[in-house]
């Protein structure tokens, strides 16, 4: 079996209204699928995440004229082979970035060939499932024009509990004391079990983070995620040492190289790679190896369309509890909320539940149907 063809589908689409986080204003929904083609008629599927104000044109450019030459006419099992090819060929201009989010959904797509070829999910290929139905935690909170805050933020937390989560993370990042009576407002509306995290898009230096940090201890947060840009690993080291609460980051760390520098540092309770953007499966799997070696829960960071939210469940089924015991921590699949029309549509809906978790697929691959008709409508290209 070889590859025969790359294809690479940029879609975009204008949201109806436009939401803001730390970062900026949100105005449309976009990702990059990567259709690999073999010459015995499988094709395979992957994601390049798109992140709220990241141009689709960069990764597709970068599969098109970078990676796809490189890898025509490779026979798809050779993935650690073609992995480490790539990466080494945009070395010099690489390292992270457009290079690896790129590199991830060529490596997704292999995957996702091989297990339809051996007629496997992709989690049986990574060595089995821990776990066959994950919880999930809402992700949504942004900010929207002419709503009153925290008002706005208490009542979404009560629709995502009225839905049946109970687990939900809000975006924050919007000054000190504006997040804390926002993060405390909701807190205080939701029962005791029910988790609350915060994200915030590495909005801070070190010495507000630091006053964030030492005002939420005792809330009962259960993560605080990327307080600070990720190139400040020392400062994460001084807020997880500092802080009752998790301290989370990652989906803006690039492959194993990166990670471990945060391992030796011990920066991080919780790591959050995004295999969409951080790698692929066969760097993911490295990664979450050396989680294990350190002792550290992984929790993977999922943003993008219904292809990467599969693509992810297949990981989180593989990911051991850390350590494996009678009442561990398991990690939860990030549910985004945020309006994006063509999520679930991408896949056919694709993704089941079931007494308020979610189904992790088990058909062959991804173990989802790609919507060939949603990627030529939305194609840019």
């Amino acid at each position: 079996m070889r590859i025969s063809a790359v294809n690479v589908y940029p879609i975009e689409t204008p949201i109806v209204q436009e939401f803001y986080y730390s970062m900026g204003y949100v105005d449309k929904r976009a990702s990059v699928i990567v259709e690999i083609v073999t010459d015995e008629g499988l094709v395979g599927y992957g994601e390049s995440l798109c992140h709220g104000q990241q141009p689709v044109e960069a990764s597709a450019a970068m599969i098109k004229y970078g990676y796809a030459p490189l890898i025509i006419g490779r026979n798809p099992y050779d993935r650690d082979v073609i992995w480490e090819t790539l990466y080494n060929r945009s070395r010099p201009y690489g390292q992270g970035g457009i290079a690896v989010n790129a590199l991830s959904g060529i490596d997704i797509a292999l995957w996702d060939i091989i297990g339809k070829a051996t007629g496997q999910p992709v989690y049986n290929l990574l060595g089995g499932a821990y776990r066959k139905t994950v919880m999930p935690y809402a992700t949504g909170f942004h900010r929207k024009n002419g709503l009153s805050y925290p008002e706005a933020l208490v009542e979404e937390a009560q629709g995502h509990l009225r839905n049946g989560f109970q687990a939900m993370k809000m975006k924050a990042g919007f000054g000190v004391p504006e997040d804390i009576e926002a993060i405390c407002a909701v807190r205080d509306t939701l029962p005791k079990n029910v988790k609350l995290m915060a994200d915030f898009n590495g909005a801070y230096d070190l010495g507000s983070a630091k006053k964030l940090v030492n005002a939420l201890n005792g809330k009962d947060i259960f993560f605080l995620e990327e307080l600070l840009p990720p190139e400040d690993m020392e400062g994460y080291a001084y807020l997880r040492a500092i802080s009752s609460n998790y301290i989370a980051a990652g989906e803006n760390i690039f492959t194993k190289i990166r990670y471990k520098d945060f391992f030796e540092k011990r920066a991080l309770d919780i790591i959050q790679p995004d295999i969409s953007s951080s790698g692929g499966f066969t760097e993911l799997r490295k990664i979450a190896a050396l989680a294990g070696a350190y002792n550290t829960l992984m929790f993977p960071h999922v943003w993008g369309s219904g292809v990467s939210m599969a693509a992810a469940l297949q990981l989180i089924a593989t990911i051991p509890p850390m350590p494996v015991s009678i009442c561990p921590l398991e990690p939860m699949l990030e549910y985004d909320h945020a309006q994006h029309p063509f999520r679930l549509d991408i896949i056919h809906g694709g993704i089941e539940w079931e007494d308020g978790r979610i189904k992790i697929p088990d058909g062959p691959g991804l173990g989802v149907t790609v919507n060939k008709e949603i990627l030529e409508r939305y194609c840019k290209w």
